[in-house]
């Protein structure tokens, strides 16, 4: 099957933006990125994360909700689309940072949302360990993640493992980038390209070594 959808999912610090961003320039690609910047709460979370939990989780929800929306299924035959996250990871960080009674309203609006979907044909996980997340997120230097802690990549890390160990919805790559540089090395790129220029069907793991 021709790839129309690819999604690219990964920690915070990851590098998914980066390799959407990569991928976009290098075949003229449509994008789809997430908008972080546009959160009104998420540099509060950072600081607080018990008293902005829930707004910062809602605001993203249907933010994305509302950027999912603008592609209407016609579009994705038109080229190739990639983006920098999948609907469901929302439900990886409110699962984190939720508590019970707020988490049990959030699923009922997600269970909802989710409906008008539409689903990749390959989803990218981009798997790296804390030390190299941390980092990348210190090197980029943006003001609102300066207080996330190793403790809490740590957590999500184990989290969005935990997550696509156990997902089935599309075909999946997983790609150990522990040891790659696909943004600043273009064989390290253009190994990864071919990775997923073959067909994929289930779980298929990518662990290149220097």
């Amino acid at each position: 099957m021709k790839l129309q959808y690819i999604a690219i999912e990964g920690v915070i610090g990851a590098g998914k933006t980066s390799l959407a961003l990569k991928l976009v320039e290098h075949f003229g690609w449509r994008s789809l990125l997430e908008l972080h910047d546009e959160n009104p709460f998420l540099a509060d979370f950072y600081k607080k994360p018990n008293r902005f939990a829930f707004q910062t989780q809602l605001f993203f929800l249907l933010s994305r909700y509302r950027q999912q929306q603008e592609i209407p299924q016609t579009d994705l035959f038109q080229s190739v689309l990639v983006s920098d996250y999948i609907f469901p990871k929302d439900r990886i960080f409110a699962a984190m940072t939720l508590e019970d009674r707020e988490y049990a309203l959030y699923e009922k609006v997600a269970n909802v949302l989710e409906r008008d979907i539409a689903v990749p044909d390959l989803v990218i996980y981009l798997q790296s360990n804390t030390d190299r997340l941390m980092a990348n997120i210190k090197k980029r230097g943006r003001e609102y993640e300066k207080p996330i802690t190793d403790e809490y990549i740590r957590a999500l890390n184990e989290s969005y493992n935990s997550f696509f160990f156990n997902y089935k919805t599309t075909p999946l790559l997983v790609v150990n980038t522990n040891e790659i540089d696909y943004v600043h090395n273009e064989n390290d790129f253009l190994d990864l390209v071919e990775q997923f220029s073959r067909p994929i069907s289930g779980v298929q793991y990518y662990s290149p070594q220097k």
